[in-house]
């Protein structure tokens, strides 16, 4: 009966036809936009023909199973990628694109903003990268002591951050690399989960982020997703 009420009301994930389901129309209403608010900024200070370089670390995995065993169609959310991007493009830095074994980028396309011209552009201008990106693993194996010009890290959000990244000895190797040489770590949303990769289950106060204050996805609304169908279940 729920269900069936839910569905009457669009308030229902959508099953994706491959095994998932994307938010509902009511959650696609409340929390996706058709134009963001990228105000194409200019940067008076912008490096000219530089090669310094921004690493940006995506998710390969397309499903997080929720603690009912309902499958959620995720990835990295594309205004949370593209719109920093844009930004990082115009102060002119270089944008590369890795996973953790270089499969393909996976992106939650339903939140793609289609009247966003500048998004979307962006999008298929790193279309290549998204479908052959480097891979973390053989990054980190080659050895990270070459690679001078990079000097960010960059991890957007979207759900899909939480899988895989916290658990990858590669990431960790690749932060602990950023914070002894004096790089950045730029993290946005759901993005910071990520960065438990860098103790992977050590001692919280040898956590290199310990008493930092983060901007983050709150759990409190993770918890609420599910009532009008943003998430096809509860977190697990």
């Amino acid at each position: 009966m729920a269900s069936g009420i839910k569905a009457m009301f669009g308030m229902a994930p959508k099953d994706d036809g491959r095994g998932g389901f994307t938010p509902s129309s009511v959650a696609l209403k409340l929390a996706t936009k058709s134009k963001t608010d990228y105000d194409h900024a200019e940067y008076p200070d912008a490096l000219q023909g530089s090669t310094a370089k921004v690493l940006m670390v995506c998710t390969e995995e397309r499903y997080m199973t929720m603690a009912n065993g309902v499958k959620f169609s995720t990835g990295n959310h594309p205004v949370e990628m593209m719109v920093p991007l844009l930004h990082l493009e115009k102060a002119g830095f270089q944008i590369e694109v890795c996973t953790p074994t270089g499969a393909p980028v996976k992106i939650e396309r339903w939140a793609v903003p289609e009247k966003d011209d500048a998004v979307t552009d962006a999008l298929q201008r790193y279309q290549p990268q998204f479908e052959q990106p480097q891979s973390l693993k053989a990054l980190v194996a080659a050895g990270l002591e070459d690679h001078a010009d990079y000097l960010a890290v960059f991890i957007p959000g979207g759900h899909g951050a939480m899988l895989g990244l916290p658990e990858s000895e590669d990431l960790q190797t690749l932060i602990r690399w950023v914070n002894a040489n004096d790089k950045h770590m730029l993290t946005i949303c759901h993005g910071p989960a990520a960065l438990l990769a860098e103790n992977r289950g050590g001692d919280p106060k040898d956590f290199a982020y310990h008493g930092y204050k983060m901007a983050v996805f709150p759990d409190s609304l993770d918890k609420l997703t599910p009532k009008f169908g943003y998430l096809p279940g509860p977190m697990p």
